[in-house]
């Protein structure tokens, strides 16, 4: 990747490989209280084709040159240009092998980035995706510089009796002045990005696993002191995760070791670094008093996650940072798929598809568009989106449905066997299915490079003289900001012809677009599909198990969809269905401004969700999902233009109250059959009906405005499920509630000292759907336990008022977002990619109504002319005004 001549811009079509090839790395580390001394070794040779005269540029960030050799040598000052963040040695070998030889020195202490090198609560720790180790040592720093690794780490025995890093253990000892040393080699070749190393006093669990060809592995998570015993979840999570990539993808683990490390202090939830993979402890610590059954089932996720990036990612890792979704999107469905083999796999993509639609639809339609490859980017921590990962999963998906599971994992195969070692590119990914199944998936491609949503339109015409359906479908996509191209897709539409026995009828294809099963392959603008020997009209569902992420627009009667609600064999379409009846109404009233008295939902809607999630022969987990209403900001994202969060927030509070009180004698049913309260367990049936009851209690609320049950639900909680839910309807319905404000108190003193559930105690204040929300939140920045030191305190308080209260962050008279605003500028000094990720909420801003509209275009105005804005934060709020 090379940097424009015009500015910082860097594009997909400037990539050229380096002009030196880097054969090994040897590092040592010596941590001090206040310094680090970073010894590099890189063994480089001169690549092919390149002349004599290209000099050697590495890329350093904020550091400090003290020492460089070479082969032995130390370079007199004019051999080199040194710069905080450029080293360049013109007069080079013009072939053979050399070594330089390196010396940086650093604080980590000082790193409040959270990038490179820094100190978290003592303990010394590394973050090197995606441009991080520049902040150690100067280095040819990108995916696709590969090399082996060999690294020694000295410090304090006291303050850091532990010493990690990537690949397996080897020699260890003592050292003068109470100190010591342990030296890792990791045989494989890797990027600098999966580098790392942790250096502390540390508690761990220690656990082995044999692989299907019998080797041992010796599993460790290692976690703040005091705290380990909460990490046998996590534990536990992996072993699954490492038995289950085996049976489903065949892949083994290849070091002797596998470690993780928990730390408070980190700007994502986890990094897959090569055999040492580092966590935001949030996803690595619980138990029942102090986690819900979304925390448990959240680490399942991210422990597999990035145990699975072993393969996607680190034996197979990304040219360059343009082909992410290579190992993000891949990797996200790998877990996708895990989670639907552990848990339940209808509920599982119920819930992808939710995050796809709040996170990702609305990045599709908004200022910050991108492709899921991206062709050009000013700042990579940037490009860390949904689109990458969540879009990215759903392409992995399609090529599964289009090609079938045994090709799928044919190509999979192959592209383990053929890149192993290898810096990919998505056309490598692509080929390989290509060539295992004798496919052709060019037209597919253009899902990496074009981007938006694309819209499907179906309709049905029934002859009943001739038993035929005729299908049209018809696709468009609207080019928006990236300005990427609106060519067709080829999209895959799953689908059954439903009987009225809610069984899937025969049918014979007569003409058309091509079907393959139960798969339409829609590759043309429009297209028909004609289906003869149908019999009785059937019911038409469409879109099953999402096989596309699309907005669809199917013409199809009321009675049609309800009855498909009830009938439907596919699980995810009933559910489907149902929230779309229920958005589509919401949007209507929200459109409308309907008045308090009058009811956003027909009863035949209602009569329907209460129809699911009273069958008992349904599990709990996704009768808990039939009663869930779509969000507020998925209101906003439908609506689309002259968005107004009050009237939002109206209608969905009608409807909650609607189906409270046309449902109430079934939610007291279920609440009355809900288990009793004993020990808990994290499983998915348990965790189910927790969740149904929980629900059911949030709707009884709602319709009899009484917080007593909730009160003593709070009471009378063993769990932090059932403890969280009911506070949450406490402060949320009743905030001037003595109740709530009791219940408020309480589990802050019950909780102080636990920094994880202090971050709920937050969160939940900052979702107060009230615009006075905002004071409360901005009391909070004065409270002792918040800093914005901490990314998992600042996300908890402003990230969740930002992203996740409409009312208040949405507030007419602009107030939010000069609130959100002053947090930025302040973050932006300490930890810019926090900053970003939070400018981010902005995204919509052009959606909203005129008042809101001006407010918030005034307030990123503001922020583009302070001139010394990181380029992160500078580079989301530029493309917000584009």
């Amino acid at each position: 990747m090379l940097r424009t001549d015009d500015g910082p811009t860097i594009k997909l079509e400037d990539y050229r490989p380096t002009d030196f090839v880097l054969h090994s790395v040897a590092m040592t580390i010596r941590l001090f209280e206040g310094r680090a001394e970073i010894d590099t070794q890189l063994v480089l040779e001169r690549r092919e084709g390149v002349g004599a005269d290209a000099p050697l540029v590495l890329d350093g960030d904020e550091l400090t040159l003290s020492g460089l050799k070479l082969d032995g040598v130390a370079l007199a000052p004019e051999a080199f240009t040194a710069s905080p963040e450029r080293l360049e040695i013109p007069a080079l070998p013009a072939a053979g092998r050399f070594t330089l030889a390196i010396e940086t020195r650093i604080v980590p202490e000082e790193n409040t980035k959270l990038m490179g090198l820094f100190r978290s609560n003592g303990v010394w720790c590394t973050q090197c995706e995606a441009e991080g180790f520049r902040r150690i040592t100067y280095f040819l720093d990108r995916p696709d510089v590969l090399a082996p690794y060999r690294v020694r780490i000295e410090a304090d025995r006291k303050a850091a009796p532990i010493l990690l890093s990537n690949g397996n253990p080897g020699e260890h000892g003592e050292l003068p002045d109470g100190r010591h040393f342990a030296v890792w080699d990791d045989p494989f070749n890797k990027p600098s990005y999966l580098f790392a190393v942790v250096a502390g006093d540390l508690d761990s669990i220690h656990e082995e696993f044999t692989t299907a060809s019998g080797k041992p592995v010796t599993l460790g998570i290692y976690t703040e002191k005091g705290r380990v015993g909460q990490a046998s979840y996590a534990m536990d999570a992996l072993k699954r995760s490492m038995w289950w990539d085996e049976r489903r993808f065949g892949r083994e683990y290849d070091l002797d070791v596998f470690n993780i490390v928990a730390i408070p202090d980190f700007n994502m939830g986890a990094m897959e670094n090569k055999g040492l993979n580092v966590f935001n402890h949030k996803y690595v610590l619980l138990d029942p008093d102090t986690a819900t059954d979304a925390d448990y089932a959240g680490v399942e996720t991210v422990i597999a996650h990035e145990y699975f990036h072993n393969w996607t990612g680190n034996r197979i890792t990304c040219r360059d940072w343009f082909q992410l979704c290579l190992k993000e999107g891949l990797t996200v469905y790998r877990d996708q798929e895990f989670s639907a083999d552990e848990r339940s796999a209808p509920v599982q993509r119920i819930n992808s598809v939710r995050r796809l639609k709040a996170h990702q639809f609305p990045e599709d339609q908004g200022p910050l568009q991108h492709p899921v490859r991206p062709r050009e980017y000013r700042e990579i921590n940037n490009f860390y989106t949904a689109t990458v990962y969540d879009k990215g999963a759903e392409l992995v998906r399609m090529i599964a449905t289009i090609l079938g599971r045994d090709d799928f994992r044919k190509g999979m195969d192959l592209y383990f066997e053929r890149h192993d070692g290898d810096a990919a590119t998505i056309e490598d990914f692509i080929a390989c299915f290509e060539d295992a199944a004798g496919a052709d998936l060019s037209q597919f491609a253009l899902w990496y490079s074009q981007a938006g949503t694309p819209s499907l339109a179906i309709s049905e015409v029934y002859d009943a003289s001739s038993g035929t359906l005729t299908l049209g479908l018809k696709q468009a996509l609207e080019v928006g900001a990236s300005g990427t191209g609106g060519a067709p897709f080829h999209i895959p539409v799953r689908f059954g012809l439903v009987g009225s026995n809610g069984e899937d009828k025969a049918f014979t294809v007569a003409h058309g677009a091509e079907v393959e099963g139960d798969v339409i392959h829609l590759t043309a603008d429009e297209e028909t599909v004609v289906f003869e020997n149908v019999g009785e009209r059937p019911y038409l569902s469409v879109l099953r198990d999402f096989s596309a992420p699309v907005t669809l627009h199917h013409e199809q009667h009321l009675a049609d969809r309800l009855a498909l609600a009830r009938l439907d064999p596919n699980l995810f379409n009933r559910w489907r269905i149902l929230n779309d009846l229920v958005a589509e109404a919401l949007v209507e009233a929200s459109r409308k401004k309907l008045a308090p008295t009058q009811r956003p939902l027909a009863p035949e809607i209602v009569d329907a969700i209460l129809g699911s999630a009273g069958d008992e022969t349904i599990e709990a987990a996704y009768r808990a999902q039939a009663l869930t209403l779509p969000s507020e900001p998925e209101i906003a994202r439908m609506l689309a233009e002259n968005v107004d969060p009050d009237a939002i927030h109206a209608a969905v509070e009608a409807a909650r109250r609607l189906i409270g009180e046309r449902g109430r004698p079934l939610f007291e049913r279920i609440r009355a059959g809900a288990s009793p309260a004993g020990e808990f367990s994290p499983d998915a049936d348990s965790a189910g009906r927790r969740s149904l009851a929980n629900v059911a209690l949030g709707y009884l609320a709602a319709a009899s405005g009484d917080p007593a049950p909730a009160e003593a639900q709070y009471a009378a909680a063993r769990n932090m499920t059932d403890r969280l839910a009911a506070l949450a309807i406490l402060v949320h319905r009743f905030p001037a509630a003595d109740a709530s404000r009791a219940a408020l108190a309480d589990f802050y003193t019950r909780f102080e000292d636990d920094g994880l559930v202090v971050d709920k105690w937050f969160a939940l204040q900052a979702t107060i759907p009230d615009p006075a929300a905002l004071d409360i939140v901005a009391d909070l920045l004065d409270h002792p336990k918040f800093t914005l030191r901490n990314p998992n305190r600042v996300r908890a308080l402003v990230g969740t008022f930002a992203g996740g209260n409409q009312l208040a962050f949405h507030r007419a008279d602009g107030a939010g977002y000069r609130f959100v605003a002053e947090r930025i500028v302040e973050l932006d000094k300490l930890n810019p990619q926090v900053a970003a990720r939070i400018a981010t909420t902005f995204r919509s801003w052009r959606s909203f109504e005129a008042q809101r509209r001006h407010a918030a275009q005034e307030t990123l105005e503001k922020l583009a002319a302070i001139s010394d804005l990181s380029n992160d934060t500078r580079d989301i709020v530029e493309r917000s005004l584009r």
